[in-house]
């Protein structure tokens, strides 16, 4: 190199050293350039900028300071974070805090606690809790509800989490299995666990009441919870006694116990299963629409498909499985219950929620995820299937399953109407919820093979439901997924672009995003979502994920501690 070259050069660099030096500092940390801005309150969105400094937006609008990450939005969606209204990412974040099936939607919150949550623990349900672990195993460290949450931003997560306290939770710590109420003494505890629960951030109090134990509680010990948890501002949210056969009859449960108990409630997963039940929608969402008007907050959330996953258990009767499932297996393997059960599970009553006989066949049964390596070859198919293979009738083949597999196994029902889905969708009180973990198109997660809204729920309202048929307007489909649910539980700074809120916000094409996942085929991660801000940390970039783990436990409104 001559020297001239060389001279000129150093020029050059000096000369961009002393520019470097005479330049203000970015005045944000991010800024999102010339995006459509939907800030979640469902009205018209803008074209603008949002600054970032720290975990907050600063300004929306026309942002003129720099900011040290700039991002280029033009013909993106930019969205508040989406709220996941039912999670059930409990173990899939301990085993991969990346919470990749939901971050690819936008879901920057998770939200716990459908019955079962995951504390407090009384040393009989930790050891429960341990015996039933599948492909995921962890040792259980924590004993109470923030105790898990603690543990679980201390791993690392990308989302944040929040949770309701397990009204089975509860009663499983005082009552254990046995099918009757509590004693005074025992409702005093298990209210004083609500309590402490709320202290520490709880959203209020989750049921699940088709599974046994829950089964066994009636409307007073459920309304005698809820009172524990109204002075701290906290929510009932309950998948109800029946969406079946009494699926009417639960609804007047849910606003007894908001009634009584002076609080708000939500229905999860808002369903009526089984074909001969579709028709009780109408009624069920007039009544809803009803008391709402009268000025009690009722509210539902949904997943967009018309299959739901849960186990086998819920094609057997209660009585069966009470006093857990070393119980339940024992008497399974007993002739005489045996005949006995699986003549229940063909005959139709009102009396217990059966999926087997909501689906209408067991060719509409779906074995989803199985514990015993000697089962996985079953993964996928359905009951009919595998009973054929085994030799068996379906009953029996359910049976023995859950007793060779030592879980419930899980297990899809197809029981859900399309029309239905739509006529839910379009009430302004319905959110979303995935009824599912988040998960990873790798490792373990790809032993089973779980329902696709695992993967789909968020992205298929965006692209199914609102780009295609147009049955919610982009706006609207925001709203319901942020700053609704946001709402609804009281959330303080999340659901909304707003100045002075957390920065979890999505870019997303409304182009392009939709689901991918299929039941066939489930481990397929959405598309069209572009960058994800968890607490102003990007998570998402150009569709892959940083390796970020900003997330963090978010409090209820009464939390003290």
């Amino acid at each position: 190199m001559n020297r001239f070259v060389h001279s000129r050069r150093l020029r050059r660099l000096a000369a961009l050293l002393v520019l470097s030096a005479c330049s203000p500092s970015p005045e944000y940390d991010v800024v999102l350039r010339g995006g459509t801005v939907f800030d979640g309150s469902g009205g018209a969105p803008i074209v603008g900028d949002v600054a970032i400094r720290g975990d907050s937006i600063v300004s929306i609008g026309s942002v003129t300071g720099t900011g040290r990450l700039e991002v280029q939005a033009d013909g993106l969606a930019v969205a508040p974070g989406f709220i996941n209204m039912l999670s059930w990412a409990t173990e899939s974040l301990i085993e991969d805090g990346r919470s990749q099936s939901d971050i690819r939607q936008g879901v920057t919150l998770e939200v716990m606690g459908e019955g079962d949550s995951m504390g407090p623990l009384s040393d009989t349900l930790r050891a429960d809790m341990l015996s039933q672990q599948g492909d995921i195993t962890f040792p259980i460290t924590w004993r109470t509800l923030r105790g898990y949450q603690d543990t679980l931003v201390k791993k690392g997560i990308s989302t944040n989490i929040a949770s309701f306290i397990g009204a089975t939770t509860v009663r499983m710590n005082h009552v254990g299995w046995d099918d009757r109420a509590p004693t005074a003494s025992e409702l005093e505890a298990m209210q004083a666990e609500v309590r402490t629960a709320m202290e520490e951030g709880a959203l209020g109090v989750g049921s699940s009441l088709i599974y046994a134990p829950a089964f066994y509680a009636k409307t007073p010990e459920l309304v005698a919870l809820m009172k524990a948890a109204a002075p701290y501002g906290g929510m009932y949210i309950s998948h109800m006694r029946s969406e079946g056969a009494r699926l009417e009859e639960a609804v007047e449960e849910l606003i007894t116990i908001a009634r009584e108990a002076g609080v708000r409630a939500e229905i999860y997963h808002l369903k009526a299963a089984g074909e001969s039940n579709w028709p009780k929608m109408e009624k069920v969402l007039a009544r809803i629409e009803a008391v709402r008007a009268e000025g009690l907050e009722i509210t539902a959330d949904l997943y967009p498909y018309t299959a739901g996953a849960t186990g086998l258990d819920a094609a057997m009767p209660p009585w069966v499985q009470e006093g857990g499932y070393a119980a339940w297996a024992k008497r399974l393997q007993d002739p005489a219950t045996r005949k006995k059960v699986a003549q229940e599970m063909r005959t139709p009553t009102d009396q217990w929620e059966s999926l087997l006989l909501a689906a209408g066949s067991p060719e509409r049964v779906v074995l989803s995820g199985f514990k015993a390596d000697s089962l996985k070859q079953y993964t996928g198919m359905t009951l009919a299937a595998v009973a054929k293979l085994r030799g068996t009738t379906p009953e029996e083949t359910a049976m023995d399953l859950v007793v060779k597999d030592g879980t419930r196994v899980g297990t899809i029902y197809f029981i859900i109407d399309e029309d239905n889905i739509v006529k839910e969708l379009k009430k302004p009180w319905v959110s979303i919820g995935s009824d599912a973990g988040s998960l990873a198109s790798e490792g373990k997660f790809l032993k089973s093979s779980p329902h696709p809204r695992a993967y789909g729920s968020f992205a298929r309202v965006l692209g199914k439901y609102t780009r295609d048929e147009q049955v919610l307007t982009l706006q609207e489909a925001v709203r319901r997924m942020s700053a609704l649910p946001a709402s609804n539980l009281r959330l303080a700074r999340r659901g909304m672009l707003k100045a002075g809120y957390f920065a979890d916000v999505v870019l997303f094409d409304p182009t392009t995003i939709r689901d991918n996942a299929t039941f066939e085929q489930p481990h397929q991660y959405a598309s069209g979502m572009r960058h994800v801000f968890v607490n102003g940390v990007q998570v998402l970039k150009d569709g892959e994920h940083t390796g970020a783990k900003p997330g963090r436990v978010v409090l209820g409104a009464g939390a003290t501690r």
